[in-house]
């Protein structure tokens, strides 16, 4: 194992490392080994703050830093969460990124001095198999030396995201013998993507056994509301309230028996129904509540496109008394809005409230 793998774990070489070693990754989770902390440690800064780099770096050596990869991976598969890949993968290729542009900037300014650990271009190149699709343009008077590089085509639109604008479309590039035109950043933002697609491959994947499953329970648990605290799902346009979770339902019960439910509690069941695209009309119709303190709540829990601020997780309303786990229902997902959608997914028919024939406002169904 050497510096360079730790560093970019995700490189072939790396994952030969953590093979060749022979390390059992079940029986490091059993072991408590430093490198599960590591890994929990890399996801949890991944979810929270888009990165994945170590608190403090001169806690984990090499090992625990290598292994922590794949911990993290088995990890992130376990909470079997499309936002959960998407936010790990993009804090992974993030942190390439970042490293990456370090280590080239220095093989610049130290010439013919090289740090074991550090990448230079021609192997980065290499990894993602663009070593043959890009071409440093020769620089002009005044221009420093590989600002300007010609790429292939085909290697340029693999990696482009059509959300970067304009500027990336190839009617607006230079182009000239099936090779476009980029500067040497543009190139490392190509990488950077070409990270996060390599990353994000496989993820999740199955097969992770029961009793590894069972070993990180708790990580899986502590992420899943950290997951929980920071997903905002606003996709959800079908109201049913018998697949509610059980907490919503009985705040929901409350509400329409005329209970008095106190700020945290109105705030939970209202951002909640605003999280299902639910106006102010309809939800003042399923809930019975007052119609001006709705309308007045909507302002700004609502906007045009959807709901601003989430419902909080279980988690956080078991702190305010609101939610007592009932039914174990955290165990099928940490948020209201995340277990509800897998309710419905799961369901064998769904009947919209608002379709519903004869029942009006009625809440049918919606008991904790």
């Amino acid at each position: 194992m050497e510096a360079r793998h730790a560093r970019y774990p995700f490189f072939a070489a790396a994952r030969e490392a953590v093979r060749a070693s022979g390390v059992d990754l079940a029986a490091l989770v059993a072991d408590g080994d430093p490198a599960v902390d590591r890994g929990r440690e890399r996801v949890e800064r991944a979810l929270t703050e888009g990165t994945v780099e170590a608190d403090d770096p001169a806690e984990w050596d090499i090992r625990d830093e290598l292994l922590s990869y794949p911990v993290a991976r088995i990890l992130v598969s376990l909470l079997d969460s499309p936002a959960a890949v998407e936010k790990y993968a993009d804090a992974e290729a993030r942190t390439a990124y970042r490293r990456f542009t370090e280590d080239l900037g220095r093989a610049r300014d130290d010439g013919a001095r090289r740090d074991p650990a550090r990448v230079d271009r021609d192997a980065l190149l290499r990894e993602f198999d663009l070593d043959g699709a890009v071409r440093v343009e020769e620089p002009k008077p005044g221009q420093p030396e590989g600002k300007w590089l010609w790429l292939g085509v085909s290697a340029y639109l693999s990696y482009v995201d059509p959300d970067w604008g304009d500027d990336w479309r190839l009617v607006n590039r230079e182009l000239a013998d099936g090779e476009v035109r980029a500067e040497r950043e543009e190139l490392y933002r190509l990488l950077r993507e070409a990270v996060r697609d390599r990353v994000e491959e496989g993820l999740p994947f199955e097969g992770v056994s029961d009793d590894l499953a069972d070993e990180l329970e708790a990580e899986i648990a502590d992420l899943r509301d950290l997951l929980a605290d920071r997903s905002v799902h606003t996709d959800l346009d079908v109201v049913a309230p018998e697949h509610f979770p059980p907490c919503v339902a009985r705040l929901l019960e409350r509400a329409r028996d005329g209970d008095d439910l106190g700020p945290h509690a109105r705030f939970a069941l209202l951002s909640f129904l605003a999280g299902l695209n639910l106006d102010a009309e309809e939800a003042v119709a399923l809930s019975g509540l007052d119609p001006d303190l709705v309308v007045d709540r909507f302002a700004y829990l609502r906007d045009e496109s959807g709901a601003q601020y989430p419902p909080p997780s279980c988690r956080t309303l078991g702190e305010y008394g609101l939610c007592d786990n009932e039914e174990n229902h955290r165990s099928v997902a940490p948020h209201p809005l995340e277990y509800y959608s897998r309710q419905l997914r799961e369901a064998d028919e769904v009947v919209d409230w608002r379709e519903r024939e004869g029942e009006g406002s009625d809440a049918g169904g919606a008991e904790a």
